[in-house]
């Protein structure tokens, strides 16, 4: 005779652990983090280094992990110069005894996963760029220009052979890569031979949508001062054609920037970090934002255009996949030259404050939440494991 069976055993929760380069600023990466942080609270985040107060309250409510970096001399303010110690700061954080671990990467956090003899955990590495100084962007940071010819040539660049040889040993610790644009995925496909996932990253629309647009006679730059921003062509069309700029963001090119603009007796007004407040208010207010640099992705510009600001923008990298003709004004040729033609032929324009804002609507945080859902799930049920490095 048989006896009924007994209910089914419980299913385990997954085990799940994200892993972020490190935690101190609250850029496009942060904001990838924290909409992770949201849909997975339980999760612990692993990150190499933690400058409290530098990241918003939904990463910080989170366990934060951090690696021997966080105690280094002068690591919070000078962690770049930690650079040849990234890849054995990597090993020794490395994550393990967890189901699943997601990733949000630029440098080292892909390579932060200790695979068991199964394989185990299924990783899914949100790539926001493979490491852009060691690859595609290594004369911005590290050319001859920035370093001197001896250190350029025989320090950094083999180094930088060195870095690129373990960021490619570590492909294989990723079992899904999920690129933040076609940009990013072309750049996985031919630095790291392996497909991507395109994802575009989430954008806080609902902070812009209230703002009503009252523009005045100036440009906005939203920026961190870097070399490949190429701010520089900002600051000399807007000087060419007398317009005014307003800079919002600060980094390492600040006083290069500074004396630039006063050299060229220019109506620029340097601003440095801002609230998020604040930030709506110079988005509202200006007549249009300059977006020289080729990114990843980009973010500014959807923030932008989410308060119907239109955008001007040199066409390539990222902003393909967020802006249109539609939303911006785009220029062909990487100069000032052509920055300055693409500000005259954008003033002659007239833009759709409705179509701007509803671009910008298709990239909310929940709709990147859902197709995450969407290929963490497939990645679930299809994953098969591959060889640990």
């Amino acid at each position: 005779m048989q006896t009924a069976a007994g209910p089914p055993s419980p299913v385990r929760p997954l085990k799940i652990a994200l892993v972020h380069d490190w935690l101190v600023s609250m850029r496009g990466g942060e904001r990838v983090l924290e909409a992770l942080c949201e849909r997975f609270p339980d999760a612990p985040v692993f990150t190499l280094l933690y400058e409290p107060g530098t990241v918003s309250n939904t990463i910080t409510d989170h366990d934060i992990r951090t690696s021997l970096l966080q105690h280094l001399p002068f690591a919070r303010t000078k962690y770049r110069q930690y650079l040849p110690l990234f890849p054995l700061l990597a090993e020794i954080s490395k994550v393990s005894n967890y189901d699943v671990v997601i990733s949000s990467s630029h440098a080292v956090a892909k390579a932060m996963v200790k695979k068991n003899n199964n394989s185990r955990p299924l990783h899914l590495c949100y790539i926001h760029t493979p490491m852009r100084y060691i690859w595609d962007r290594f004369d911005d940071y590290f050319g001859r220009q920035k370093v001197g010819y001896l250190a350029s040539q025989y320090f950094f660049r083999p180094l930088a052979g060195m870095l690129q040889a373990y960021d490619r040993h570590t492909v294989n610790r990723v079992d899904v890569f999920i690129a933040n644009s076609r940009f990013v995925a072309d750049r996985v496909k031919r630095i790291y031979h392996r497909d991507a996932e395109v994802l575009p990253p989430p954008v806080d629309v609902q902070r812009f949508a209230g703002a009503k647009r009252s523009p005045e006679d100036w440009y906005l730059v939203v920026s961190a001062l870097a070399p490949y921003k190429r701010v520089d062509h900002a600051i000399r069309a807007c000087a060419a054609l007398g317009r005014k700029l307003k800079i919002v963001g600060a980094g390492p090119e600040e006083k290069t920037l500074k004396a630039l603009a006063l050299e060229l007796q220019s109506d620029v007004e340097f601003i440095g970090f801002v609230g998020d407040l604040d930030l709506v208010e110079y988005y509202r207010r200006a007549r249009g934002l300059l977006f020289p640099g080729v990114e990843d992705f980009g973010i500014v510009p959807l923030e932008a255009i989410a308060t119907g600001c239109p955008v001007i923008a040199f066409r390539l990298g990222g902003v393909l996949d967020s802006m249109t003709s539609a939303t911006a004004e785009f220029y062909f040729s990487e100069t000032v030259e052509g920055l300055r033609e693409a500000i005259i032929k954008c003033e002659g324009r007239t833009f759709s404050e409705g179509e701007l804002r509803n671009r910008a609507a298709e990239f909310a945080p929940e709709k990147f939440l859902d197709r995450f859902e969407q290929i963490l799930q497939r990645a679930l049920d299809e994953w098969r494991p591959r060889p640990a490095s």
